[in-house]
């Protein structure tokens, strides 16, 4: 399932791309942001194809060396670990990879080339030799492989990133937290389970849903509260000088804590500052940090938000202490 962490940045994204229409339509917005995550659960089953389709390139690999005229003793003794992978065959197999891809059409099949490239990079990989020579064969082995080909070695193939910027501008910034999606899958899979493995939905719950719609259209609509905060807190600056990125990660960790009360305001406020070290400037996360602590204390005085539930009563007088 799309994490929550993806879930904000991709609201983020969202904010900024409105913040740059002409028409202020909130609506289209809202269904382009939807759209982004759609693609994003489009790209994990994408990701899981690729792996498919390297083991189908070795496959064919091993076939031509066999149909030689003068067919070496290691054409003729090929080693099958890594075409016949264990933990592949199950997703060959898998019957919600096999209905998702079918019913959009997802394949790699005009991106062969892509594949191929990355192939060819992935024999010279320390971790695949490794993996070839190893005397014994098992189901973990193979499933420890394949979490690595995905979580260390496809997530920084440039080659593969080059590939998918070239498919969707909504994948710049997923192939991480794709890659996560991926491990988490795997993990779960056992050695008798055939089809029956279960990918993971695109939303954990129906809450997470909504939090994103929430959370944006919250943030479009409160934009002028938002920055009024912001402008009273910030020392020597006017709002027009902070940069745009930084406010619409404040705007957005407000919005947030104003809007959930089951959310902590330290889990928000983390997950805004380690937000903004990526999408914003070299310091932006410490200016924020300040800002945003400053912000919290006026809305906490003018119980402008409450935090309900377990562990939650209190929250605001802990992050005092």
């Amino acid at each position: 399932m799309i994490s929550r962490r993806l879930l904000r940045v991709k609201a983020l994204l969202a904010l900024y791309a409105f913040n740059r229409r002409d028409d202020n339509d909130l609506v289209q917005a809202e269904k382009e942001l939807m759209f982004s995550i759609s693609r994003t659960y489009d790209l994990y089953h994408l990701v899981l194809l690729l792996v498919i389709d390297l083991a189908d390139i070795a496959r064919e690999k091993i076939d031509l060396a066999l149909r030689k005229k003068m067919p070496t003793r290691e054409d003729l003794n090929p080693n099958r670990r890594f075409a016949d992978n264990t933990v592949i065959n199950q997703l060959r197999e898998n019957s919600d990879l096999n209905s998702f891809v079918s019913s959009k059409k997802l394949s790699w099949a005009n991106s062969q080339e892509v594949a191929k490239a990355i192939y060819n990079k992935m024999i010279a990989w320390d971790t695949y030799i490794e993996y070839m020579k190893s005397p014994k064969s098992s189901y973990p082995a193979d499933k420890k492989f394949i979490v690595s080909l995905v979580t260390d070695f496809l997530v920084s193939s440039d080659d593969l990133i080059t590939g998918l910027e070239e498919q969707s501008i909504f994948w710049n910034d997923d192939l991480d937290y794709v890659g996560a999606m991926i491990e988490k899958t795997l993990r779960k899979f056992k050695s008798e389970e055939i089809s029956e493995s279960r990918l993971m939905p695109l939303y954990k719950s129906d809450d997470d849903e909504r939090f994103v719609k929430t959370l944006f259209r919250k943030a479009v609509l409160g934009s002028k509260d938002c920055s009024d905060m912001i402008d009273r807190n910030t020392t020597n600056w006017e709002i027009e000088r902070i940069a745009l990125m930084d406010i619409l990660v404040m705007q957005l960790a407000i919005t947030e804590i104003v809007e959930f009360q089951e959310i902590p305001v330290k889990v928000t406020l983390n997950e805004y500052i380690e937000i903004a070290k990526y999408y914003c400037t070299s310091k932006s996360s410490t200016f924020v940090n300040g800002i945003l602590d400053k912000v919290v204390r006026e809305m906490r005085d003018n119980g402008k938000f409450k935090k309900t539930g377990r562990g939650l009563v209190g929250d605001l007088e802990k992050d005092d202490e």
